[in-house]
């Protein structure tokens, strides 16, 4: 779950605009995106990753509520907060306090609320007005209702536990903890236990749990990836890779003398990828799918379905490569079984959010990663698109020295069979980048070190290849690098700084083993 808290971005708005301003600037902008077809459940997912557990509903006011948890904001950040908040996880706004004055506003808030709406330190004038347009009205006098102003998520998982209590947060809890405070509140307050021993299924893949089909598809993308290298940076052309050009790498040379070390690079950033993607898939699989993380399963399942779908290029390349299939063929079936159902109930045990600068570092690194992912995606996408229509990017021509006319000239196969991989590549990576996006949104927590590793595995079988193969090549174009260049800085740099907070253990805690 994103948390841009401390990002420096904020603290100049805040400079700028001031404390309230950016407080409203801030809900101004999360009511603006929920506001838009499909983006109240955007912000959901990206931030608000679990149904709020039973046993925190409960009622403020007598009025029933999903979650004894929410917010309490003055008139002016009513209308912002009543629909920002609720996606992220409150399960009710307060509005105090209230006078005459305010009723217009208040009324016009209310009428697009989701989650109920009370109002506190309301006068008889205000409440008179109000009554039929809110949901109730709360009292100063109610030991039930807590007001918290520090962003502490163990003192707010503290008091949610207490029976009947209900938890409300001052907006300057969310400047202070960013929108994903909701979120890591009910989780440290949801009662969880050690996680079970393996269950006794024996070889029957009936009865596998999930988690050991995700672990074979990323152990199967991993060798995949492998295999391809070896491929590569062995024979380059397979049987039918010759078959269906009519040419053999000698062939290829003479026609062009680069163009042989161009389908090396393709092909072995396109494997490294692949690997990149196995250890993103084994790392979900092991680290949050098998401890129940629902959030984790579905980053499995998302990037799975951008990537397996790509196998269909083909369609416009007109080359089918016949291992490239067979592997889709093989591994499809277990990535149905590993999101057919959904995983056990969580088990796992809140830690310590620690000191406060190494929890800002952690932040800054978070944004980074998140950046790089989305930045990776859209460098699939335009691959992809690349691939699928003119092929060739002006720096490969000038690498190549031909035009992609001149390569038709040759072979009328040999762009086709360029394309293929080109466009291969692209829908590869964007399926790696979802996985590398999601992961550093949802799975961000502290002690939580297979986030880390897992990020760091894909990083380097990601980029290490594409660089290496580069400057094999003597392919150094300043542009084509830039980006590659660019990525590794971010992503270094936000592990680093992340790297205390993901792989910190708690004094005296164990990490359950299932």
């Amino acid at each position: 779950m994103p948390d841009w808290t401390y990002h420096p971005l904020r603290g100049l708005a805040a400079g700028l605009l001031g404390r309230r301003r950016s407080q409203r600037a801030a809900l101004r902008l999360l009511a603006t995106i929920g506001s838009r077809p499909g983006g109240a459940r955007m912000i959901a997912r990206g931030f608000a990753r679990r149904h709020p557990p039973e046993g925190l509903a409960g009622e403020i006011a007598g009025v029933p509520v999903a979650v004894r948890l929410g917010i309490s904001v003055p008139p002016a950040l009513a209308r912002e907060a009543i629909r920002a908040l609720p996606p992220l996880g409150a399960g009710v706004v307060e509005v105090a306090p209230v006078s005459a004055a305010d009723a217009e506003t208040v009324r016009e808030a209310a009428a697009s609320r989701s989650v109920p709406l009370v109002l506190g330190a309301c006068d008889a004038e205000a409440e008179a007005a109000l009554k039929p347009h809110v949901d109730g009205f709360t009292s100063r006098d109610d030991p039930r209702v807590i007001h918290v102003s520090d962003p502490s998520v163990t003192a707010a998982a503290a008091a949610l536990k207490e029976p009947g209590a209900v938890v409300l947060a001052r907006p300057g809890v969310l400047v202070a903890a960013g929108p994903g405070w909701f979120q890591r509140v009910t989780e440290a307050a949801t009662p969880t236990a050690p996680a079970p021993g393996l269950p006794d299924v024996g070889w029957d893949p009936r009865r596998w749990p999930v988690w050991w089909w995700a672990l074979l598809v990323g152990l199967g993308m991993t060798g995949a990836g492998l295999g391809a290298a070896a491929i590569t940076l062995g024979p380059v052309l397979l049987w039918y890779d010759r078959d269906y050009l009519g040419m053999t790498l000698d062939d290829l040379r003479g026609a062009n003398h680069h163009l042989v070390h161009f389908l090396q690079h393709d092909r072995i950033t396109m494997a490294g990828t692949m690997v990149a993607i196995g250890a993103l898939y084994t790392g979900l699989a092991l680290g949050g799918i098998r401890r129940g993380w629902p959030w984790a399963r579905e980053v499995y399942l998302l990037s799975g379905t951008i990537g397996f779908p790509t196998l269909f290029y083909f369609l416009a390349t007109g080359f089918v490569e016949p291992l490239h299939t067979a592997t889709a063929l093989v591994l499809f079936p277990m990535f149905v079984a590993a999101v057919r159902r959904t995983p056990h109930t969580p088990r796992w045990r809140p830690v310590p959010e620690g000191p406060e600068p190494e929890r800002r570092r952690a932040l800054a690194g978070q944004l980074l990663l998140i950046v790089t992912g989305v930045g990776l995606f859209v460098g699939g996408a335009v691959i992809s698109v690349v691939g699928l229509t003119g092929v060739f990017v002006p720096t490969d021509l000038t690498f190549l020295g031909a035009d992609a006319q001149t390569l038709d000239t040759v072979n009328p196969r040999l762009v086709p069979f360029i394309a293929h991989d080109r466009a291969g590549f692209g829908g590869a990576l964007m399926s790696a980048a979802a996985a590398i996006t999601l992961l550093s949104a949802w799975g961000w927590r502290r002690g939580e070190a297979w986030v880390f590793w897992t990020l760091a595995a894909a990083a380097t079988a990601g980029f290490l290849p594409a660089v290496v193969v580069h400057g094999a090549i003597h392919y150094t174009d300043f542009v084509h690098l830039a980006p590659v260049c660019l990525g590794i800085a971010m992503t270094g740099t936000g592990l680093l700084l992340a790297r205390p907070y993901l792989c910190a253990k708690a004094r005296g805690e164990r990490t359950p083993v299932a």
